[in-house]
């Protein structure tokens, strides 16, 4: 939650300058270990789309461990699932080092979350790559590139959302590797020579078009997302990350906590489902409101977002199309 706890932090101390975008709301923002944030190009304000205008369209979350996603781009899935998006869940890690019991018991329960993590927010297939835990700088990242070379190729993937590879200050390694992995994999997924046993098996190239990454620390912020509209299923994202989640079951602890002690928070409600509902909403948001807020929304989430690029034969076929001449005989 580090990113989160800074963003919150700038935004509700009002070091995001002031000006006027249109309806984009205030300029993108550079974000430095110091705190200062330095405007930039337009920051565009992604809100909900009628319809289902991206049907047709496949997106690959992709997370180290069980709980990335849920803390970080939960809403994001939700809203581009619904609006036409079909999903899948990448995880590179096995989680053995985060969370109850033994190492095993550990592996156990994540994957379990992570099943119904895939299931609340509508993803459809789910791909554990099973690294271990902590300990992805032992990972080959030319295996692993590759694998998710073959993943982007053979279901045609169009948008990622994980990590951002030029985050600031990430001390996991989990993070930093799968980031750097995901990006070249995205890029080298379109090329015509790399893995040429692909195209024997009749897998063509097919690039990643659109990023949307996320960050822990200090990061270059371009998009902001509405979330407002899909916030329950955030929460129950969150809730269902039992082994190892911010979330998890917190409501039902701490009201069984107070009531050793004779007391009750009303909030909390009257059982433990949803007690650990309201834990979320009540106690783990404040930052993604506290966004929300600066471009009046009601819950937002932030994202170092890149877009297509240029498509330069289109524009000289249009160049052409308005400029060519016939050829004299």
């Amino acid at each position: 939650m580090d990113r989160r706890m800074f963003l919150g932090r700038t935004i509700a101390g009002g070091t995001i300058a002031a000006g006027t975008m249109g309806h984009a709301g205030p300029p993108a923002v550079y974000a430095s270990q110091s705190n200062a944030i330095t405007p930039t190009r337009d920051l565009i304000i992604e809100r909900d789309l009628t319809g289902q205008p991206h049907k047709g369209k496949v997106l690959a979350a992709i997370q180290p461990h069980s709980d990335d996603i849920p803390i970080f781009a939960a809403g994001t899935v939700a809203k581009l699932i619904r609006e036409g998006y079909a999903g899948i869940l990448i995880r590179t890690t096995n989680d053995d080092h985060a969370g109850p019991g033994t190492v095993g018991d550990t592996v156990v329960a994540n994957e379990a979350d992570n099943n119904e993590v895939a299931r609340i927010l509508g993803l459809t297939k789910v791909f554990n790559l099973g690294c271990r835990n902590h300990r992805m700088e032992d990972a080959d990242i030319i295996e692993l590139k590759a694998r998710l070379i073959f993943l982007f190729r053979v279901l045609k993937v169009d948008t990622v959302i994980g990590y951002d590879p030029w985050g600031l200050y990430e001390e996991n390694p989990d993070h930093y590797v799968t980031a750097r992995a995901v990006e070249a994999a995205c890029w080298q997924a379109g090329g015509e020579k790399d893995y040429p046993e692909h195209f024997k098996a009749g897998i063509q190239p097919h690039s990643v078009r659109e990023k949307y990454y996320h960050a822990r620390g200090p990061q270059f912020v371009n998009r902001v997302v509405d979330i407002s509209s899909v916030i329950d299923l955030k929460i129950k994202a969150n809730v269902a990350n039992q082994a190892q989640g911010p979330a998890g079951n917190n409501g039902a602890r701490l009201k069984e906590r107070l009531a050793r002690e004779r007391k009750r928070l009303p909030v909390l409600g009257p059982d433990d489902e949803t007690a650990n509902y309201q834990y979320v909403k009540g106690f783990l948001l404040e930052d993604e409101q506290a966004l929300g807020k600066t471009y009046g929304l009601q819950y937002a989430e932030a994202f170092h977002y890149v877009g297509p690029g240029v498509d330069y034969a289109a524009g000289l076929d249009e160049y052409i199309r308005q400029n060519a001449v016939p050829l004299r005989e």
